[in-house]
C-alpha cells in the first residue's frame, strides 16, 4: 500500500518541473500544477502500480494541462531545455551565456512549434528522461506510436533547426548559432 502524503510530496518537484518544461511560460503553469497534484490526491488510492507512481502522475499532469488549453486556445509553448547548460562544464562567462542564451530561445522556439502529439513524447524523453514504453503510457499510445512520434519530433526538430539557423563552432571552440535571413 502507498503512503499517499508521502507519494504526493515525492510527485510535487517532479510534476512541476515537468509541467513548466510542457506548458513553457505561461502564466497558469502554478495553477496548472497545483491542479494536477490535486487530481492525484483525489485518485491515489485507485492507483492500480501497471506503471511508476511518476509515469502515472506525468499521465496526470499532461490531460490537466491539455485540459487547460483546450478550455482557452491552442497555445504550443515549451520553455527552454536545461541540457544546453549542462555541457558546459564551468560557469560560462557573460559572452557565452548570451550564446547559450540565444541557442536556448532558437531551440525554444522551433519546439514550441511542434504540433502536441511530437512535442509531448521529445520532452517526455529527452528532457524528463522516462523510457519509451513511460512515454507512450503517458501519451495514450502504443510503444511502436511512440518511438514513431519521437522519431518524427526529432526529425521535424532538426530540420526545422537546419532550416532557420545556422550551427558553427567560433575561434573560442564554442558551438554557436546564427539565425538565417528570412
Amino acid at each position: 500500500m502507498i503512503d499517499p502524503d508521502a507519494a504526493i510530496s515525492d510527485l510535487v518537484t517532479p510534476v512541476r518541473v515537468f509541467l513548466r518544461r510542457y506548458c513553457g511560460d505561461d502564466p497558469a503553469v502554478d495553477d496548472i500544477a497545483q491542479e494536477t497534484l490535486l487530481r492525484i490526491a483525489r485518485s491515489i488510492a485507485t492507483f492500480d502500480g501497471r506503471s511508476s507512481l511518476k509515469t502515472w502522475a506525468f499521465t496526470i499532469a499532461t490531460r490537466t494541462a491539455s485540459d487547460h488549453f483546450r478550455r482557452l486556445k491552442p497555445v504550443d509553448t515549451m520553455p527552454a531545455p536545461d541540457s544546453v547548460d549542462e555541457l558546459i562544464d564551468e560557469t560560462p562567462g557573460i559572452e557565452q551565456r548570451l550564446v547559450i542564451d540565444e541557442m536556448n530561445t532558437c531551440v525554444r522556439e522551433t519546439i514550441d512549434a511542434l504540433p502536441d502529439m511530437y512535442r509531448a513524447p521529445l520532452i517526455l524523453r529527452d528532457l524528463e528522461g522516462l523510457t519509451l514504453a513511460e512515454v507512450a503510457g503517458v501519451c495514450g499510445c502504443s510503444l511502436p506510436t511512440a518511438k514513431i512520434r519521437l522519431h518524427r519530433a526529432r526529425r521535424k526538430l532538426q530540420e526545422k533547426l537546419d532550416f532557420k539557423c545556422e550551427f558553427y563552432t567560433g575561434a573560442d571552440d564554442i558551438l554557436r548559432c546564427d539565425r538565417k535571413p528570412g
